[in-house]
Protein backbone atom coordinates (compact mmCIF):
# COMPACT_ATOMS: atom_id res chain seq x y z
CA UNK A 1 0.00 0.00 0.00
CA UNK A 2 1.27 3.55 -1.25
CA UNK A 3 1.18 6.27 1.59
CA UNK A 4 1.71 9.22 -0.33
CA UNK A 5 3.62 11.39 2.17
CA UNK A 6 2.68 14.88 3.42
CA UNK A 7 5.28 17.87 3.42
CA UNK A 8 7.03 18.92 7.08
CA UNK A 9 6.81 21.99 8.22
CA UNK A 10 10.08 22.80 7.72
CA UNK A 11 9.65 21.99 4.11
CA UNK A 12 7.05 24.47 4.03
CA UNK A 13 8.66 27.32 5.91
CA UNK A 14 11.93 26.39 4.00
CA UNK A 15 9.99 27.14 1.15
CA UNK A 16 8.64 30.20 1.94
CA UNK A 17 12.03 31.74 3.21
CA UNK A 18 13.78 30.77 -0.05
CA UNK A 19 13.93 34.40 -1.18
CA UNK A 20 15.71 35.78 2.01
CA UNK A 21 18.94 35.04 2.95
CA UNK A 22 20.46 32.48 5.27
CA UNK A 23 21.15 33.97 8.93
CA UNK A 24 24.86 34.50 9.14
CA UNK A 25 24.40 32.22 12.18
CA UNK A 26 23.07 29.40 10.15
CA UNK A 27 25.98 29.81 7.67
CA UNK A 28 28.39 29.51 9.94
CA UNK A 29 27.08 26.59 11.31
CA UNK A 30 26.86 25.05 8.30
CA UNK A 31 22.87 24.70 8.65
CA UNK A 32 20.14 24.71 6.15
CA UNK A 33 18.16 28.05 5.20
CA UNK A 34 14.99 26.34 6.55
CA UNK A 35 16.36 25.92 10.15
CA UNK A 36 17.52 29.34 10.18
CA UNK A 37 13.87 30.37 9.54
CA UNK A 38 12.07 28.57 12.06
CA UNK A 39 14.34 28.95 14.50
CA UNK A 40 13.39 32.72 14.99
CA UNK A 41 11.36 32.98 18.18
CA UNK A 42 7.63 33.68 17.87
CA UNK A 43 7.34 35.86 20.99
CA UNK A 44 3.64 37.28 21.66
CA UNK A 45 3.14 40.77 23.95
CA UNK A 46 -0.12 40.01 26.36
CA UNK A 47 -3.08 42.06 25.76
CA UNK A 48 -3.52 45.46 27.37
CA UNK A 49 -6.75 43.72 28.75
CA UNK A 50 -4.82 40.73 30.33
CA UNK A 51 -1.97 42.95 32.59
CA UNK A 52 -4.99 44.88 33.56
CA UNK A 53 -6.52 41.60 34.58
CA UNK A 54 -4.01 40.38 35.94
CA UNK A 55 -3.00 43.46 37.81
CA UNK A 56 -6.34 43.92 39.70
CA UNK A 57 -6.13 40.08 40.96
CA UNK A 58 -2.73 40.45 42.50
CA UNK A 59 -4.08 44.42 44.04
CA UNK A 60 -7.40 42.84 45.69
CA UNK A 61 -4.93 39.12 46.68
CA UNK A 62 -3.04 42.33 48.48
CA UNK A 63 -5.82 44.65 49.36
CA UNK A 64 -7.25 40.88 50.87
CA UNK A 65 -4.59 40.12 52.80
CA UNK A 66 -3.80 43.32 54.62
CA UNK A 67 -7.30 43.40 55.26
CA UNK A 68 -7.18 40.06 57.27
CA UNK A 69 -4.10 39.92 58.66
CA UNK A 70 -2.26 43.58 59.58
CA UNK A 71 -5.52 46.56 59.34
CA UNK A 72 -9.05 47.46 58.59
CA UNK A 73 -11.05 50.29 57.98
CA UNK A 74 -14.67 50.33 59.48
CA UNK A 75 -17.07 53.42 59.71
CA UNK A 76 -19.03 54.38 63.56
CA UNK A 77 -22.89 53.95 62.42
CA UNK A 78 -23.93 54.52 65.93
CA UNK A 79 -23.59 57.00 69.42
CA UNK A 80 -22.74 54.03 71.96
CA UNK A 81 -18.65 55.00 72.08
CA UNK A 82 -19.22 59.27 72.36
CA UNK A 83 -17.27 61.39 73.49
CA UNK A 84 -14.86 59.04 71.93
CA UNK A 85 -16.04 58.14 68.92
CA UNK A 86 -18.90 59.84 67.09
CA UNK A 87 -21.42 58.96 64.38
CA UNK A 88 -19.98 59.01 60.90
CA UNK A 89 -16.04 58.53 62.11
CA UNK A 90 -14.23 56.27 60.00
CA UNK A 91 -11.16 54.40 61.62
CA UNK A 92 -8.61 52.00 61.63
CA UNK A 93 -7.94 48.53 63.55
CA UNK A 94 -4.78 47.01 63.77
CA UNK A 95 -4.63 43.32 63.72
CA UNK A 96 -1.15 42.90 65.00
CA UNK A 97 -1.73 44.95 68.32
CA UNK A 98 -2.08 41.83 69.99
CA UNK A 99 -0.17 39.29 68.19
CA UNK A 100 -0.37 37.55 64.55
CA UNK A 101 -3.84 36.03 63.99
CA UNK A 102 -4.93 33.00 61.58
CA UNK A 103 -8.31 33.13 60.72
CA UNK A 104 -10.66 30.07 61.65
CA UNK A 105 -14.30 29.23 61.48
CA UNK A 106 -14.28 30.56 57.66
CA UNK A 107 -17.21 30.57 55.28
CA UNK A 108 -16.88 31.70 51.53
CA UNK A 109 -19.50 33.10 49.68
CA UNK A 110 -19.99 35.20 46.31
CA UNK A 111 -18.88 38.51 47.11
CA UNK A 112 -15.66 40.61 48.70
CA UNK A 113 -14.35 40.10 50.45
CA UNK A 114 -15.00 36.28 49.22
CA UNK A 115 -13.96 34.61 52.87
CA UNK A 116 -15.57 35.67 56.18
CA UNK A 117 -14.36 34.19 59.39
CA UNK A 118 -15.86 34.32 62.26
CA UNK A 119 -12.98 33.54 64.69
CA UNK A 120 -9.07 33.82 65.06
CA UNK A 121 -6.20 32.41 66.82
CA UNK A 122 -3.15 34.19 67.88
CA UNK A 123 -0.21 32.44 66.58
CA UNK A 124 2.35 34.47 67.56
CA UNK A 125 1.35 36.70 70.37
CA UNK A 126 3.13 40.28 71.40
CA UNK A 127 0.97 41.43 73.52
CA UNK A 128 -2.69 40.82 76.15
CA UNK A 129 -5.55 43.52 75.23
CA UNK A 130 -5.65 45.86 78.40
CA UNK A 131 -7.84 47.53 80.58
CA UNK A 132 -9.06 50.52 78.38
CA UNK A 133 -8.40 49.07 74.66
CA UNK A 134 -11.01 50.04 72.37
CA UNK A 135 -11.54 46.77 70.67
CA UNK A 136 -13.52 45.25 67.79
CA UNK A 137 -15.04 42.44 67.80
CA UNK A 138 -17.69 39.89 66.53
CA UNK A 139 -21.13 40.33 68.33
CA UNK A 140 -21.99 37.82 70.39
CA UNK A 141 -25.46 37.92 69.38
CA UNK A 142 -25.02 38.31 65.72
CA UNK A 143 -21.62 37.55 64.30
CA UNK A 144 -22.20 38.55 61.14
CA UNK A 145 -22.38 42.53 63.09
CA UNK A 146 -18.85 44.42 64.53
CA UNK A 147 -18.82 45.87 67.82
CA UNK A 148 -16.51 48.46 69.18
CA UNK A 149 -16.75 48.87 72.59
CA UNK A 150 -14.15 49.85 75.46
CA UNK A 151 -12.28 46.94 77.87
CA UNK A 152 -13.19 47.76 81.15
CA UNK A 153 -12.81 44.12 82.98
CA UNK A 154 -9.93 41.42 82.36
CA UNK A 155 -10.04 37.97 82.60
CA UNK A 156 -10.12 37.27 86.36
CA UNK A 157 -11.62 40.53 87.78
CA UNK A 158 -14.85 40.83 88.93
CA UNK A 159 -17.13 43.76 88.26
CA UNK A 160 -19.75 45.30 89.74
CA UNK A 161 -21.61 48.68 89.00
CA UNK A 162 -23.49 50.92 91.90
CA UNK A 163 -25.74 53.49 90.88
CA UNK A 164 -23.45 53.83 87.79
CA UNK A 165 -19.79 53.79 88.73
CA UNK A 166 -18.26 50.96 88.13
CA UNK A 167 -16.05 48.58 90.63
CA UNK A 168 -13.52 46.70 89.03
CA UNK A 169 -11.90 44.46 92.22
CA UNK A 170 -13.68 46.36 94.68
CA UNK A 171 -12.12 49.56 93.71
CA UNK A 172 -13.82 51.93 92.07
CA UNK A 173 -12.81 52.40 88.26
CA UNK A 174 -12.09 56.41 87.08
CA UNK A 175 -13.64 56.15 83.62
CA UNK A 176 -14.16 60.15 83.83
CA UNK A 177 -11.73 60.94 81.30
CA UNK A 178 -13.17 59.53 78.20
CA UNK A 179 -17.33 58.41 79.47
CA UNK A 180 -20.55 60.03 79.31
CA UNK A 181 -23.67 59.52 81.45
CA UNK A 182 -26.50 61.74 80.08
CA UNK A 183 -29.45 60.53 82.08
CA UNK A 184 -29.32 61.43 85.65
CA UNK A 185 -31.70 59.12 86.66
CA UNK A 186 -30.87 55.35 88.18
CA UNK A 187 -32.22 52.26 87.25
CA UNK A 188 -32.76 49.77 89.95
CA UNK A 189 -30.59 46.42 88.43
CA UNK A 190 -34.10 43.93 89.07
CA UNK A 191 -34.98 46.01 86.02
CA UNK A 192 -32.41 46.42 83.73
CA UNK A 193 -28.72 45.93 84.54
CA UNK A 194 -27.58 49.82 83.05
CA UNK A 195 -26.96 51.13 86.07
CA UNK A 196 -26.57 48.64 89.02
CA UNK A 197 -25.04 44.99 88.16
CA UNK A 198 -23.31 42.08 89.84
CA UNK A 199 -20.84 41.32 90.80
CA UNK A 200 -19.71 39.13 88.18
CA UNK A 201 -16.17 37.27 87.09
CA UNK A 202 -14.71 37.91 84.12
CA UNK A 203 -14.01 33.99 82.66
CA UNK A 204 -10.48 33.65 81.68
CA UNK A 205 -10.62 33.97 77.76
CA UNK A 206 -12.99 36.43 78.18
CA UNK A 207 -13.57 40.41 78.44
CA UNK A 208 -16.09 42.32 79.93
CA UNK A 209 -16.81 45.35 77.36
CA UNK A 210 -18.54 48.56 78.38
CA UNK A 211 -19.54 51.72 75.47
CA UNK A 212 -18.45 55.20 76.52
CA UNK A 213 -21.42 56.56 76.10
CA UNK A 214 -22.56 54.53 79.18
CA UNK A 215 -26.32 55.27 79.28
CA UNK A 216 -26.56 54.61 76.16
CA UNK A 217 -24.52 51.64 75.35
CA UNK A 218 -25.49 47.59 74.27
CA UNK A 219 -22.89 46.20 76.17
CA UNK A 220 -21.73 43.51 78.28
CA UNK A 221 -23.94 44.32 80.98
CA UNK A 222 -26.62 43.06 78.70
CA UNK A 223 -25.45 39.87 76.84
CA UNK A 224 -22.12 39.10 78.64
CA UNK A 225 -18.58 38.72 77.66
CA UNK A 226 -16.60 39.27 74.62
CA UNK A 227 -14.15 35.97 73.83
CA UNK A 228 -10.65 36.38 73.03
CA UNK A 229 -10.71 34.59 69.82
CA UNK A 230 -14.04 37.04 68.38
CA UNK A 231 -11.57 40.32 68.79
CA UNK A 232 -10.26 41.41 65.74
CA UNK A 233 -8.07 44.32 66.85
CA UNK A 234 -7.71 47.46 68.08
CA UNK A 235 -9.12 50.45 66.72
CA UNK A 236 -6.14 52.87 66.69
CA UNK A 237 -6.94 56.14 64.58
CA UNK A 238 -9.83 58.31 62.92
CA UNK A 239 -8.90 58.44 59.44
CA UNK A 240 -12.22 60.33 57.98
CA UNK A 241 -15.33 61.82 59.85
CA UNK A 242 -18.45 62.73 57.85
CA UNK A 243 -20.96 64.65 59.69
CA UNK A 244 -23.39 65.52 56.84
CA UNK A 245 -25.51 67.91 58.66
CA UNK A 246 -25.66 71.85 58.87
CA UNK A 247 -23.79 74.45 56.52
CA UNK A 248 -22.04 72.29 53.91
CA UNK A 249 -18.73 73.55 55.22
CA UNK A 250 -19.12 71.53 58.46
CA UNK A 251 -19.58 68.48 56.64
CA UNK A 252 -16.38 67.34 57.60
CA UNK A 253 -14.93 66.98 60.86
CA UNK A 254 -11.68 68.51 60.21
CA UNK A 255 -10.22 68.72 63.33
CA UNK A 256 -10.77 64.71 64.03
CA UNK A 257 -8.85 63.54 61.07
CA UNK A 258 -5.46 61.75 62.15
CA UNK A 259 -6.64 61.91 65.56
CA UNK A 260 -5.61 58.71 68.07
CA UNK A 261 -7.88 56.86 69.90
CA UNK A 262 -7.45 56.76 73.35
Amino acid sequence: MNVEQQPSAIDKVGSAAGESAASPAAEALGLPESFAATAEPDVTRKSVWREYAEAIVVAMLLAFAIRVFVVQAFKIPSGSMIPTLLIGDHILVSKLSYGFQWPSDCRFHLSFPPVTCYASQTVLPFSSPKRGDVIVFRYPEDEEKDFIKRIVGLPGDTVEIKNKTVYINGQAFDDTAFTQRVDPGLIDGLINPRDNFGPVTVPDDAYFVMGDNRDQSLDSRFWGYVRDTKIKGKAFRIYWSWNGQGNWTQWVRWGRLGKAIE
